[in-house]
């Protein structure tokens, strides 16, 4: 098996509604988006001949999935006031809805499934914190 790893971070801010503790308040990370793509085989002909993907290809669907989340407030749709989203918007605040709570988990879940519709991705690990990080891969 060949493996690839590139990484791309993001900074953005979120909370996480219903949960007794600090990450029930708004709160901020520089999340860290760590991504394994795999192949038995090489290419065998052509301009990627003897890669599995070109490290170009790789890092620019990361980096661009990852900048859907930058520099925003992401918050679980249904989790705030309409009233609030009004009154966020009207700052000029940028605001990007998750369908599930976006917790290191379900972002780890999501940026595989996204990728995998494209690319031969093995694991994807989420850092929310240096040392601490959500890792999701399929059988």
């Amino acid at each position: 098996m060949y493996l690839l790893k590139t990484e791309a971070t993001f900074d953005s801010a979120h909370f996480l509604r219903g949960y007794n503790g600090k990450c029930a308040n708004l709160h901020g990370h520089t999340w860290r988006v760590e991504v394994t793509v795999g192949s038995d085989t090489l290419t065998a002909s052509g301009e990627q001949r003897g890669m599995v993907i070109d490290f170009a290809d790789l890092k620019k669907a990361v980096r661009n999935l990852a900048d859907r989340f930058d520099h925003t407030l992401i918050y679980e749709s249904g989790s705030l006031r309409d009233a609030t989203l009004s009154a966020l918007e009207a700052e000029g605040f940028s605001l990007t809805a998750f369908p599930l709570r976006p917790t290191a988990e379900h972002f780890a879940a999501y940026f595989y499934q996204e990728l995998a519709q494209r690319l031969p991705v093995r694991r994807v690990a989420v850092y929310e914190t240096p040392e601490n990080c959500a890792v999701y891969e399929e059988d």
